[in-house]
């Protein structure tokens, strides 16, 4: 018998993603003649933008395909800064701004670089699943605050502060949420800075769907409101959503000069920077022309509105008006104890199971995303995926209640 040493207990822990465990299943499922409709990943489905794509082919004839700086490009840090005081009103130098493979990747760096073991890290759930293992990772450990649907998802600053504790180092705050798509507005924000400054907490502040709000609804970034708040805010932002460059993997942060030189430090050792050619594109998508994000946006609020309003009239299934983002939370506890062929659905998970399996639907499960009793549906998908789909779920839910 061969005896080899145990893995990290860490890096073991660490459960695989949920959001791209479903997406891989409905497309293995589509790939063998199954008619999948899939509503997992959080994937725009329209293409990059003209602009950017040719952007990209200019860099590579032009012979742009060498190593960067570990930070990215200049040309990128300037515009990033640049597209965040257009937008948010903030006041960031080139030198603040660091590049990263996707938002997730520059989440995780932000990360490993302000938490030390033991450290607490304060989370509001309903939560992306993926800071609860990225603080993990840290060998920080996560304290969740929960929030209800009828607080719209949304948490309190006295809520945070009941959680910190002598431990707690930073807070994460996701606006507008993923997976809820709610938005905290200014006051609320005000409030949750004030805590933060009060105990003297960072915030990781994920705001990669800013330019997606609907109802004509106004978007604030925390790190405006204050030097005080600002200088112990990171942001979290990226091409991938509101451009339609989830493959392009691009993401930046932006954060007081002493952050930014060790994250850039950090990821000298480990990534470096992202591909070349896909910094240049970035580098349009953010200093060139704004328009196709509008035209995306509005499509988005009509998907939208189609989704809310049918989720609701389906018997069993409820969900709330989201502000942003491209999610719809939807209430299926009414299913539970209910049996599909040989499966009593017991949570949300045998829910979405049973979802894909019988009617070829691929939804996510907010038993990871700290949100028991929900599933998440992504309206990043054509108007045909989404009506077929929609019936398809209210089939299900006729046959589950007989």
């Amino acid at each position: 018998m061969i005896f080899i040493k145990p893995l990290s207990k860490i890096a073991a822990s660490v459960p695989p993603s949920a959001t791209l465990a479903v997406d891989s299943l409905a497309k293995q499922m589509k790939a063998e003649g199954k008619p999948v409709v899939g509503f997992g990943t959080g994937e725009p489905d329209f293409a990059t933008p003209q602009n950017i794509v040719d952007a990209a082919i200019a860099a590579i004839h032009a012979g742009k395909t060498k190593y960067t700086p570990a930070a990215g490009i200049p040309e990128l840090r300037r515009a990033a800064a640049e597209r965040l005081r257009l937008d948010c009103g903030l006041d960031y130098k080139p030198s603040e701004i660091v590049v990263a493979s996707g938002a997730k990747h520059s989440l995780f760096a932000a990360l490993m670089c302000l938490l030390d073991a033991g450290d607490e890290a304060i989370l509001p759930a309903p939560y992306w699943l993926t800071y609860a293992e990225a603080v993990r990772f840290s060998g920080a450990v996560p304290v969740v605050v929960y929030a209800d649907e009828p607080s719209d998802f949304k948490v309190t600053a006295a809520q945070i502060d009941a959680a910190v504790t002598e431990r707690t180092k930073l807070l994460i705050i996701n606006n507008p949420s993923n997976p809820t798509g709610m938005l905290y507005d200014r006051d609320e924000l005000r409030a949750i800075a004030d805590v933060a400054v009060r105990h003297d907490l960072y915030v990781v502040a994920d705001e990669i769907y800013y330019k997606l709000l609907y109802d004509g609804r106004v978007f604030t970034s925390i790190a405006s409101l204050g030097d005080d708040v600002r200088e112990r805010t990171i942001i979290i932002n990226g091409v991938s959503k509101s451009y339609a460059m989830t493959g392009w993997r691009v993401g930046y942060s932006a954060s007081n000069a002493a952050l930014a030189t060790v994250m850039a430090n950090y990821l000298s050792h480990s990534t470096s920077a992202p591909s070349t050619i896909s910094q240049w594109a970035a580098v349009e998508a953010l200093a060139g022309d704004q328009s196709t994000i509008e035209d995306m946006r509005k499509i988005f609020e009509q998907r939208r509105d189609y989704v809310v309003q049918h989720v609701n009239a389906i018997q069993g299934l409820s969900c709330p008006t989201p502000h942003g983002a491209f999610y719809v939370m939807i209430n299926v506890a009414s299913a539970f104890g209910k049996r599909c062929g040989d499966r009593v659905i017991a949570n949300a998970d045998d829910f979405a199971l049973a979802l894909l399996e019988s009617q070829y639907v691929a939804l996510v499960s907010c038993e990871s995303f700290g949100c028991p009793n929900y599933v998440r549906i992504s309206y990043a998908a054509s108007m045909d995926d989404i009506a077929t789909g929609i019936d398809r779920i209210a089939r299900f839910m006729e046959e589950l209640h007989g």
